[in-house]
């Protein structure tokens, strides 16, 4: 199958219609205002380049799932925009891309890359697949704390809501470090599992220079137990501005009252203050 490079066909018809209709706007803002009835006439066109079908109508001749996806993936070992007509396609054709994707993101071999990966994740996700739950809480297990497709994949898990939880408290125990704060981050948001108010603590304990991520865990968590911690490290002589603004909201949310402090040495509270000033 051809990999034609859509985008490219579109600047071309826009360049031709732009020389052709330039005369019939007052300025280059009205163009582009017009912009979406353009490209719809530019998808209802019958184009030569594609044997007089209209670019609109070309991907919905096809109907297979694993040549739709490994079209896909060529587009992506060529470096050619994927055509959102193909992705669209996908989608349409439903069930039967949403294995072929999974059997994709499980794929190790060097033709797969990285792009055709994060698209297939962005697919399933449009298409709210919970095929790839399992794959996508694996591959939390060893992930770099830096690792774009383990994110991309986090985003799906949290998306796909609650029933994500017994799993993920069940693979817990294995999770490296990124893993775990990984985790965590779903897990907030569905408060009741005291491991999931262990680790919080832990990790709010373990990562001083990152409190106000971990105290905002905490409150969301809602369990008053976390007040000796989080007061502690309000209190803490090397405590910084910025994290003591996000201990004191997650401290007055579970119901105490955060000591007062002044923190005219810090760099952050003078840098605003200065701001405040300006204004």
């Amino acid at each position: 199958m051809k990999c034609i490079n859509f985008d490219q066909k579109f600047a071309d018809f826009m360049a031709k219609w732009t020389k052709e209709h330039a005369g019939e706007y007052r300025n280059v803002d009205a163009m582009e205002a017009d912009m979406p009835r353009i490209y719809m006439m530019f998808l209802n066109t019958p184009a030569r380049w594609l044997d007089n079908v209209t670019p609109g109508a070309y991907f919905t001749q096809f109907e297979d799932a694993k040549d739709l996806v490994d079209w896909m993936c060529e587009y992506c070992r060529k470096d050619i925009p994927v055509p959102d007509l193909l992705l669209e396609q996908i989608v349409a054709v439903g069930k039967p891309c949403e294995r072929r994707l999974l059997a994709l993101l499980k794929d190790e071999g060097e033709e797969v890359t990285e792009e055709a990966k994060m698209t297939a994740i962005g697919l399933l996700r449009e298409m709210e697949s919970a095929l790839p739950k399992m794959l996508y809480i694996q591959w939390q297990l060893e992930r770099q704390a830096q690792d774009d497709l383990a994110d991309n994949a986090l985003d799906s898990l949290r998306e796909m809501g609650k029933a994500v939880v017994q799993p993920i408290l069940q693979e817990l125990p294995r999770a490296n470090a990124a893993g775990q704060e990984a985790f965590l981050d779903i897990l907030v948001n569905y408060p009741g599992p005291q491991q999931v108010f262990d680790l919080a603590v832990r990790l709010f304990e373990e990562n001083p220079s990152r409190r106000a991520l971990f105290a905002s865990y905490l409150g969301k968590l809602g369990d008053d137990r976390a007040l000796p911690v989080l007061m502690a490290a309000a209190n803490d002589d090397k405590c910084r501005y910025m994290d003591f603004i996000e201990l004191r909201s997650a401290i007055e949310y579970l119901g105490g009252e955060a000591p007062r402090r002044e923190f005219f040495e810090d760099a952050e509270y003078e840098a605003l203050r200065a701001l405040e000033g300006d204004e």
